[in-house]
């Protein structure tokens, strides 16, 4: 077995120094012959004295380091939420008030917070190298899901008839008070997002031994929405609509690596709703990635 390891050995060296040739470098007045990534350096100051040493590697010989990385499929986990600053005296028709009950206010747009999850899906993410590997500039494409649970019965409608109308008919979006308690009353929406940020990193080559971090913006498409609820009444029931929901999601995002652990936040300075409603969202929790 040893007899067999050593020709194995003495194999790979002289394949090794085949595939090299072309990278054997002399410098004579160093008496220093480099083969890749093997140095051997005569030592001596005579002729009867000198004598080979053998060096694998150096300082050198290391590879250098990509100024471009990319990591894929990365995934955030944590909540939803969002600041309500909306002035519920000057909604219009937005708001349908139920017939003996208070108005549609804030406390009906508060959340289940531990139950308003967001799920971020980023397909790529890379990182273009502007200083020494310590300033990168972060970007990437993923899909942010957003689930808003509501603590109340409110009910969104895309239009149709209002309730607790005779006939009164709309074609645009309302919510309204509904006469029924949800188990389960959510509002998702959904966006395809782009995040653009600069990145500091202390430690580029061990980068979970280090920390890391990141701030910049980045711009959402809103492809769906859908309001989910479940009742002992209904059932399960899922409408979609418009319910004027903006299209597009303009927000300041922030990531901070310590260690293995990444966390990350964002916060939108403008309302996720077009006219009628102003309420800012913002996500944080935990992100698995590399970098």
């Amino acid at each position: 077995m040893k007899k067999l390891i050593l020709l194995l050995a003495i194999a790979m060296i002289c394949l090794n120094v085949l595939a090299q040739e072309d990278s054997v470098k002399t410098d004579l007045n160093k008496d220093t012959i480099r083969i890749g990534g093997m140095i051997i350096v005569k030592k001596g100051k005579g002729d009867k004295d000198k004598r080979l040493s053998v060096k694998i590697g150096d300082d050198n010989s290391k590879k250098k380091k990509s100024n471009l990385s990319t990591n894929w499929w990365i995934i955030d986990l944590g909540f939803s939420n969002y600041n309500d600053k909306t002035d519920y005296t000057n909604t219009g028709s937005y708001l349908i008030n139920r017939p003996g009950y208070p108005a549609l206010n804030k406390n009906d747009f508060k959340l289940k917070g531990g139950k308003s999850m967001n799920v971020n899906i980023w397909v790529f993410m890379q990182r273009i190298n502007l200083i020494k590997h310590h300033v990168n500039l972060k970007y990437g494409f993923g899909l942010e899901l957003n689930n808003y649970r509501y603590k109340s019965a409110v009910n969104y409608n895309e239009g149709g008839l209002v309730p607790y109308t005779a006939n009164t008919q709309t074609n645009v979006p309302f919510i309204f008070r509904d006469s029924i308690a949800f188990s389960k009353n959510k509002l998702a929406a959904d966006y395809a997002t782009i995040p653009l940020m600069l990145n500091f990193v202390t430690n580029p080559d061990q980068p979970k031994k280090g920390v890391s971090f990141s701030l910049g913006v980045s711009a959402g498409y809103l492809y769906s929405q859908r309001n989910k609820q479940k009742s002992n009444e209904r059932g399960k029931l899922k409408n979609k609509g418009d319910y004027d929901l903006a299209h597009f999601k303009f927000s300041y995002v922030a990531e901070i690596g310590i260690g293995p652990v990444r966390l990350y936040g964002s916060f939108s300075p403008k309302s996720i709703y077009e006219r009628s409603l102003d309420m800012r969202p913002y996500n944080m929790g935990f992100r698995f990635s590399f970098w």
